[in-house]
């Protein structure tokens, strides 16, 4: 039986997903990806086979994928080549034998047609390149992350406010641990082969819906407070991010207010076998820290 293979192995939900498989599978079964494997040391240490790769170097990806069974294949970071990373890693994998290829892309509803800035196009491609490439796939349509809550409301709604592009568009976000727990239950479950999921949290919520959430959380009110889209833009470049970057949050957030993220399923529930944590359960924990400073014993 050949490797499971999990590329980003020193990302954020590669990484995730390499400790899951620990939890269900002997360390001689599993393999990561990296540009980097000397940051990968504690898993290596814990057996997995940290095999150094670029998606750009395509006889580096042969190499990786060779004795590779499945392979989870996490998209390229926006603002880069990823139709060329993409396809270097989709044609390496069929080269190398590997049966089944799982890709992570980002939710989208392709019946608005909103195009999110920097990944929907190379989403598309790779998802084309998966179909025609004669390999089994299964595409796994991300939802946006709880884990970075902080980065669509910023960590100061409680004294000015949910500022955000106007919209009653809804998102179900969730933890990047239950979507790497899905990641788990298809690289190591049958039945998944040519289907795409779309992944959710187990709640939905508009901006206005969590602004009030928040309210009830807080004790007093943080009031809904839409802004235009440049305006949210330019405060976030205010702030120190990149322009770049900045222009790929606002499309994220502003397609949440038009409803890009609003098609919600039970898939990931499915996948995983448990509820994912929601939206309301996350913010009472974790929003923001210096909440818990304030309330902690002088």
């Amino acid at each position: 039986m050949g490797k499971l293979l999990v590329t980003g192995a020193t990302g954020n939900l590669g990484r995730r997903t390499l400790q899951l498989l620990l939890e269900r599978l002997p360390a001689e079964r599993l393999a990561g990806l990296s540009r980097a494997p000397e940051r990968a040391a504690d898993l290596a240490e814990r057996g997995v086979d940290i095999r150094p790769g670029d998606y750009f170097d395509y006889a580096s990806l042969v190499r990786a994928f060779d004795g590779v069974d499945k392979l989870l294949l996490v998209s390229a970071q926006a603002f880069t080549d990823r139709n060329a990373q993409h396809f270097n890693a989709i044609a390496a994998a069929k080269h190398a034998g590997v049966r089944h290829v799982i890709y992570t892309a980002i939710q989208r509803d392709d019946a608005l047609g909103i195009t999110q800035v920097g990944v929907t196009e190379s989403d598309v491609f790779a998802e084309q390149t998966l179909r025609a490439s004669g390999l089994d796939y299964t595409v796994l349509r991300n939802p946006m992350y709880l884990d970075q809550f902080d980065g669509y409301v910023g960590a100061d709604a409680y004294e000015n406010g949910v500022r955000v592009p106007p919209g009653e568009g809804t998102m179900a976000p969730a933890l990047l641990r239950d979507l790497a727990a899905a990641n788990v239950a298809v690289l190591t479950g049958d039945g998944h082969e040519n289907t795409t999921y779309t992944l959710n949290g187990s709640e939905a919520a508009s901006f206005r819906e969590i602004a009030a959430t928040l309210s009830e959380i807080h004790g007093r009110p943080v009031p809904y407070l839409p802004v235009e889209v440049e305006e949210y833009l330019e405060s976030h470049v205010r702030n120190g991010l990149p322009r770049h970057v900045a222009e790929f949050l606002t499309a994220w957030v502003a397609g949440v207010g038009l409803g890009s993220f609003s098609r919600n399923t039970d898939d990931l529930e499915r996948l995983i076998g448990y509820r994912p944590t929601s939206y309301r359960e996350y913010l009472e924990e974790n929003y923001p820290a210096v909440t818990k400073r304030e309330t902690a014993p002088l």
